[in-house]
């Protein structure tokens, strides 16, 4: 999901906006309590994901310019992200929605080692057909405008006849059946970039939340329930194929909500672009049924890198050698075959803020900017979820700690 509220899915408390398909996954598997990305923002967070290291260590910083002609704006080349890591283990791959990891030609999906793509190249679009006039990225005269492009069908864009958040499912529908028809493998990444502004829905979700008087946040829940329906889609597929014992299923948001789509983060601290927990802690699920036991509450932190490590290890995939993995295979801790934690530190760095975050067990030291002017906080976040409390006045070496730490990774 794409800006979704950390209190915006029924695992998380929400009771506004039903997400049953959603909440499936942590039902029939394990939710993460404390699940993170490693990044407060669109673009550094999902090249996170994809290669399951921390984007600094490949200047992966901020949101990549959407320039055609920049082959710099985007995911390094010689980073391999999932697409790239599972094709020699036998894997066939699709992005469907949000790509977001550079418009220039080298970094095309199907440049980058995925064999089907159908969404779009930047960071948001808009989500009805007529809005979708633009040809090409080089029609694009003002920013915001290549929300307007054409869907890209692979090379070639297409015009749809639906809701966009439809068209993503249905896309993923196909992809997992042509997947099965071929006796291939298979990974999906279904980027759906709901519920990211422009909030726009379709009558037919609009009409399911009548109670909710406040419009903006009616149409958030609308594009939230269109987004659960696809999941739902896409679960059933799996059913369908007698798929569901040997199929992985990860359900996150790229960051927290935003101010500007109607989400909410509660009971955590700020918002999208935050290093507080609004920002990095995020609604995150996986099944995996027969083997993942269900209904479990995992309350070990566990970020979003962690992704690529487990699917790596699962599919016999290897990563590059000189390019190690930040993340860790989760599987072992959540079956109880490993002891201990995944993590013993998480870490955060916005570099253009000289903002700074770490995490270790219940202590997180956080610096939203100026970071070398010692403005840090300190909170224990088994007591006091909301970091209201700053406890540097009361645990100076705690924080001294958490700070060689982090300059340490950095």
């Amino acid at each position: 999901a794409d800006d979704l509220g950390y209190a915006d899915v029924g695992f998380n408390g929400c009771t506004d906006i039903p997400t049953p398909h959603i909440d499936s996954i942590a039902r029939e598997g394990v939710r993460f309590s404390n699940g993170y990305v490693s990044f407060p923002v669109c673009g550094p967070s999902r090249a996170g994901l994809l290669t399951g290291r921390y984007q600094d260590r490949f200047g992966f910083t901020t949101n990549p310019t959407i320039d055609p002609a920049n082959p710099a704006a985007g995911l390094p080349v010689d980073e391999k992200n999932l697409a790239e890591v599972l094709r020699p283990a036998g894997y066939t791959s699709a992005v469907i929605g949000k790509w977001h990891m550079g418009t220039h030609p080298i970094h095309h999906p199907l440049n980058r080692g995925f064999d089907h793509f159908f969404g779009f190249l930047s960071g948001g679009h808009n989500y009805f057909p007529d809005q979708l006039t633009l040809d090409d990225l080089s029609e694009v005269t003002r920013i915001w405008e290549w929300y307007r492009t054409r869907i890209m069908n692979d090379r070639d864009r297409v015009d749809i006849d639906d809701y966009l958040t439809d068209e993503l499912s249905d896309a993923a529908t196909a992809f997992i059946q042509a997947a099965v028809t071929s006796g291939r493998p298979f990974f999906v990444y279904l980027a759906y970039n709901a519920p990211h502004t422009p909030l726009q829905a379709t009558e037919k979700y609009l009409a399911r939340f009548p109670d909710i008087p406040d419009k903006k946040r009616r149409t958030y829940a609308a594009m939230v329930s269109a987004m659960d329906d696809g999941v739902g889609r896409v679960l059933a597929a799996l059913r369908y194929h007698e798929l569901e014992q040997e199929t992985l299923v990860v359900f996150l948001s790229d960051n927290g909500g935003a101010t500007n789509n109607g989400s909410e983060n509660t009971p955590l601290r700020a918002h999208k672009g935050s290093l507080f927990e609004g920002g990095i802690r995020v609604p995150f699920a996986m099944q995996w049924k027969g083997t993942i036991p269900a209904g479990m509450d995992y309350d070990p932190p566990v970020i979003s890198l962690d992704i690529m490590a487990t699917i790596a290890a699962l599919a016999g995939a290897e990563p590059a050698e000189d390019r190690p993995l930040d993340g860790v295979n989760l599987v072992p801790f959540l079956t109880g075959e490993a002891a201990g934690q995944p993590h013993e530190r998480l870490f955060w760095r916005k570099f253009a803020q000289d903002a700074a975050a770490v995490r270790a067990g219940k202590n997180k030291l956080v610096s939203e900017g100026q970071r070398a002017q010692d403005n840090y906080q300190l909170f224990d976040l088994d007591s006091d979820i909301r970091e209201s409390n700053d406890l540097m006045g009361q645990s100076p070496e705690t924080a001294r700690t958490l700070l060689r730490q982090w300059e340490a990774w950095n």
